[in-house]
């Protein structure tokens, strides 16, 4: 028997993955505080802030499967969430460039008593970003909801050179452990 499944989040990329992989779904996103206190590794706080989404929402929906995600960038040991101003966008994108980060995204699964938590960690490997190039990238307004201000899937890879892991983990849902995970809760592409 298939659950239901609920998507605790707003993004449109994690919702697009669950498509592609004809995973029936809903959303119902979390609105949670995603500061952390004190220092934790990157994949501390992506699964820290994933499970936090999850809570939330299975809180209010506990019969259902709840699935959360959380992605940050790591450079030079500082974390790198969604800028907030152009200027927030261009300095992180300023500090990635022609150099290698790591990204991470933490997933949780919850339904009653039963969780499931794990992470995933990409190296992305960025060109040089001219300050021209840079300039005209943030008036696009594209760097807006995406930790480290681009995605990889969109105009955001003009600037990835090379990427050693998961490409689906930056994008912000690592797929095939993902819909490895939600088979241990009993949700399957539906597949025709």
């Amino acid at each position: 028997m298939n659950q239901s499944l609920l998507l605790a989040s707003s993004s449109p990329r994690r919702s697009e993955l669950l498509k592609q992989c004809h995973i029936p779904f809903s959303v119902y996103a979390s609105d949670v505080d995603e500061s952390l206190n004190g220092d934790h590794s990157i994949e501390e706080a992506v699964c820290t802030l994933a499970k936090r989404k999850a809570v939330a929402v299975a809180n209010q929906f506990p019969d259902q499967v709840v699935l959360a995600a959380d992605t940050i960038v790591s450079h030079n040991g500082c974390h790198l969430g969604k800028p907030q101003s152009k200027q927030e966008a261009k300095n992180m994108l300023r500090s990635l460039s022609a150099s290698t980060h790591s990204v991470s995204t933490g997933v949780a699964l919850l339904q009653r008593d039963k969780s499931l938590l794990f992470s995933q960690t990409t190296n992305v490997t960025m060109t040089s970003i001219s300050d021209e190039l840079l300039q005209k990238y943030v008036e696009t307004d594209e760097w807006r909801d995406k930790a480290g201000g681009y995605g990889i899937q969109s105009l955001g890879a003009m600037f990835v050179s090379e990427i050693k892991g998961d490409y689906y983990t930056v994008v912000g849902l690592p797929l095939v452990r993902t819909i490895q995970a939600l088979a241990t809760f009993h949700i399957f592409p539906k597949i025709s």
